[in-house]
C-alpha cells in the first residue's frame, strides 16, 4: 500500500480555492511537501514544511499558497487560494528526511483543474 494518502482536489474555477491533505501510514517523516506537473511540464516543487515548522514555497505560489501541518506530525495540508489555470496539475505528496531524492516516499498524485 501507499505510505501516503492524498484527499482532496478537483475542479474549480479560477479565483476559487482548494484545500489537499496527505497523511502517512504509520510513520512521521521530517519533512513533508508537495510537487506537481503541469501538462507538457515536469515535475516541479510547491512547497513544504519540516519537523520543525519550517516553511518554503515556490515563487510561483507564494502569497497564494499555504502548507501546515498537524500537531502529530502525520498530516499535512496545502491551502491553495486565488487559483489560476497554471495551477492545473497533479499534485503529489512526498515525504523523508530530504524531500525530492531517492530514498523520500511519494503519495500516488491527486488532480488539481482549474478552470477559466
Amino acid at each position: 500500500q501507499q505510505p501516503l494518502v492524498e484527499s482532496g482536489g478537483g475542479l474549480v474555477q479560477a479565483g476559487g480555492s482548494q484545500r489537499l491533505s496527505c497523511m502517512s501510514s504509520g510513520r512521521i517523516f521530517f519533512a513533508m511537501g508537495w510537487y506537481r506537473q503541469g501538462p507538457g511540464e515536469q515535475r516541479a516543487f510547491v512547497a513544504s514544511i519540516n519537523g520543525d515548522g519550517r516553511t518554503e514555497y515556490a515563487d510561483s505560489v507564494k502569497g497564494r499558497f499555504t502548507v501546515s501541518r498537524e500537531y502529530a506530525g502525520n498530516t499535512i495540508y496545502l491551502q491553495m487560494n486565488d487559483l489560476n489555470p497554471e495551477d492545473t496539475a497533479v499534485y503529489v505528496c512526498n515525504a523523508g528526511l530530504i524531500l525530492g531524492v531517492t530514498g523520500s516516499y511519494w503519495g500516488q498524485g491527486i488532480q488539481v483543474t482549474v478552470s477559466s
